[in-house]
């Protein structure tokens, strides 16, 4: 049997002297890439050689060698060397681990090919691999500060490598495959939880849409943002120490992060506001009412008693002249500058902080008028209190008896009669979000009805901010009460008073839970409170008429602008067919025509006067044919098409994001064009968006199209072509609650 034969002979290793070694001029890396010198000599230190250099001997001009040998692949590693050599930190000729082959044209390789096949060869270590290396380093004991040190990081990037390594399994499989990019991986570390992580990677993975932010959306869509107000209220460090647990982004800007336990931090809020109450009550009041935010208009019918302002001290206008001279001084020295340095910027908001906490002085009240009032106690924006004193409700004003006597009407809540009884009426409603609909039976038409209390939200929003817009067009005020009067003066007039004219304020029944925060809710706000602070009320009806008297025309017609604003109703309503209560739907067709004059007159922009398309106040709460109808129009077809696929959560956030600058408006918030107009025939889509119109002339008495009998006995409450009839709730307004 023959000998089998080995052709292949590997090159010998041996020790050379590092003062044996030269750098070859045939290593082909010239350009500085991957690891500085110093760190990669400073883990020669730490760990030792751990590749061998790769040496030829270098031969003399007789062929011989000269006992020194060149560096063609290991250049890198051989300046590493030189340095710790320089640094007095490696002997001159201490022993090298190389790789020594033939000489010149012996090896029948040239050297230049040694370099490059070193380098072109060397595969770089998957991010998976490094990742798993860090755990297993961390579990062998390692903390994170050592791993940092001992491979020249920042702790910062161990702690993300860690967070890296541990999501679930399942997943980095597929990332180690190359099915997911790494800033999709990134994006599932914001929770530890493996179930939920595999769960929305199924429902991502065929998506069209596999963006990190939608990633992250998904596994955090029921949790709360640490920048939310109740977060802000109850403190993060009051949460965790309850046991909550805080979501964190180690890889994007997470504003805090996110709070998983929702319960938890409600019942959080729900106590301390309790406690706030209690210390609140204390003063006197005869009730507090506690919310985390009250629904716009919430002290209808109250009246606000006036309490006297707390001057200030001459200490304190020291100091408030002192922030006032600091903050002129900044400005002028910086009036020049395109952006503000960061310092200067917080320290001018610092100032106004302050400036306004002096503005903003405490009022005091009497005993007596604390004990039939009360108190509003909710949440601002920054997780602040805002504390609203000194309200009487209705059912606790005083009567007064024909002899002039006061009759005591106090409510049965006195201070001082224990804790139990003056925290007794303290009541804490924290309001849920409006809950959008399932998807359903998505049917193709575009033009089912929208839900009955979108609409009534909707038209909520227009109605205030056309009470804001006439308020700030005096002229066009005056021409609609002087229309209003003319009509009752040559039309028909009621008997039983001097002058019957009056506003009727108008209440909202449904209202988004952003309305009182809206523009054109603080600007209402903003302004009654101007004026309320400048009448007389409280010296009487003749005090009130001397001062009404004495004003200039401007403010006299800036005053009858804002009081008759209140009485604005663009409201879309259900008509009333069966009674003489609400509105007629030739009464509603006419409250929205003179509605639309009134917009024309003061230009009024629903976009510029702050609302939005958003998937609470509108895009989660219709068709997903309504969401791309909305894109189509607003941003155009190709952007339609680039949603359409989505699962309709998703398209509702997408046709957010798309929407949100485009100044697109629903059809119940657009103003009618000229040939809309009553009388031309053409159906008002605010209108049929929710009810079928009727056809005819829409008088008094006119229904609902096909409101007598219903053609399918399955469904009693549908009429012909499957309108309601009045009285029956809209099915998708059920599916959404």
């Amino acid at each position: 049997m023959a000998k089998a034969t080995f052709p292949i002979t590997l090159a010998s290793a041996r020790d050379i002297p590092f003062d044996k070694l030269v750098l070859s001029q045939s290593n082909v890396r010239r350009i500085k890439s991957g690891m500085s010198l110093e760190d990669l000599a400073q883990s020669i230190a730490r760990r030792g050689l751990i590749q061998s250099l790769h040496v030829r001997p270098v031969l003399g001009e007789d062929g011989q060698e000269t006992g020194l040998f060149e560096v063609p692949a290991g250049g890198r590693r051989f300046r590493a060397l030189e340095l710790l050599v320089k640094q007095k930190r490696l002997a001159r000729n201490a022993p090298v681990p190389c790789i020594v082959s033939q000489a010149g044209a012996a090896s029948g390789v040239h050297i230049a090919e040694v370099s490059l096949a070193e380098n072109i060869e060397r595969a770089p270590l998957h991010p998976l691999d490094q990742f798993r290396a860090f755990q297993t380093l961390r579990e062998e004991g390692m903390t994170e500060e050592a791993i940092a040190a001992a491979f020249l990081v920042d702790a910062k990037v161990v702690r993300q490598r860690l967070r890296l390594a541990a999501v679930s399994p399942a997943l980095l499989e597929v990332y180690g495959e190359d099915a997911m990019t790494l800033e999709q991986l990134m994006a599932f570390t914001v929770t530890d939880d493996h179930a939920r992580q595999e769960q929305v990677w199924q429902v991502v993975r065929d998506s069209w849409s596999k963006e990190p932010y939608i990633i992250r959306r998904m596994l955090t869509e029921t949790t709360v943002r640490a920048s939310d107000r109740r977060a802000l209220f109850v403190g993060i460090p009051a949460y965790e120490a309850a046991g909550g647990i805080v979501l964190r982004d180690l890889f994007e800007t997470d504003d805090g992060g996110w709070l998983q336990d929702v319960a938890l931090l409600e019942r959080l809020v729900a106590e301390k506001l309790k406690c706030e109450a209690k210390a609140i009550a204390a003063e006197g009041w005869a009730w507090v009412d506690v919310a985390v935010s009250f629904p716009y208009g919430h002290d209808r019918g109250f009246r606000q008693i006036g309490g006297t302002v707390v001057d200030l001290t001459e200490e304190e206008r020291a100091a408030r002249e002192v922030l006032r001279d600091e903050y002129d001084q900044l400005e002028a020295e910086h009036a020049e500058a395109e952006e503000l340095p960061e310092d200067v910027d917080r320290r001018l908001d610092e100032i106004e902080a302050a400036l306004e906490a002096f503005e903003t002085r405490p009022m005091v009240f009497s005993s007596e008028e604390k004990a039939r009032a009360g108190v509003f106690v909710s949440l601002k924006a920054d997780g602040s209190l805002l504390i609203d004193r000194g309200y009487v409700r209705p059912q606790d004003e005083r009567q007064v008896s024909t002899g002039g006597d006061d009759v005591g009407s106090l409510p049965d809540t006195e201070a001082g009669q224990g804790e139990d009884e003056t925290t007794r009426s303290v009541g804490i409603t924290l309001e849920g979000q409006p809950a959008s609909g399932e998807d359903g039976d998505e049917a193709a038409d575009v033009h089912k009805p929208l839900p009955e209390r979108l609409v009534s939200e909707l038209t909520a929003h227009r109605t205030l901010a056309l009470r804001d817009a006439l308020a700030m067009h005096p002229d066009v005020a005056l021409t609609a009460l002087l229309h209003r009067l003319v009509i009752d003066c040559f039309g028909g007039r009621s008997a039983g008073a001097a002058l019957e004219v009056a506003v009727r304020p108008v209440h909202f029944p449904e209202q988004a839970p952003d309305l009182g925060e809206s523009l054109p809710a603080r600007s209402i706000a903003a302004r009654h409170a101007v004026w309320q602070a400048d009448l007389p009320l409280a010296e009487g009806d003749d005090a009130l008429w001397s001062w009404i008297e004495s004003l200039e025309e401007p403010r006299r017609l800036a005053l009858l602008a804002h009081c008759v604003s209140f009485g604005v109703n663009a409201l879309v309503e259900r008509p009333n067919l069966y009674s003489g209560m609400g509105v007629s739907q030739a009464g509603l067709e006419q409250r929205l025509a003179e509605a639309d004059r009134l917009a024309r007159a003061t230009a009024l922009d629903l976009a510029r006067a702050g609302w939005r398309p958003t998937v609470e106040t509108y895009l989660g709460r219709v068709t997903k044919p309504r969401i791309l109808e909305a894109v189509r129009d607003g941003v155009g077809e190709e952007a339609a098409r680039r949603i359409e696929h989505l699962k309709k959560p998703d398209m509702a956030r997408e046709a957010e994001r798309l929407l949100a600058e485009t100044g697109w408006l629903p059809g119940p918030l657009r103003l009618r064009t000229a040939e809309d107009d009553l009388g031309t025939g053409v159906s008002d889509e605010r209108l049929s968006s929710v009810w079928p119109l009727s056809g005819g002339n829409g008088g008094e008495n006119a229904g609902l199209a096909g409101e007598e009998t219903s053609t399918d006995e399955s469904q009693p409450n549908a009429g012909e072509n499957g309108s309601l009839r009045p009285g029956d709730r809209d099915p998708e307004e059920i599916a959404a609650e």
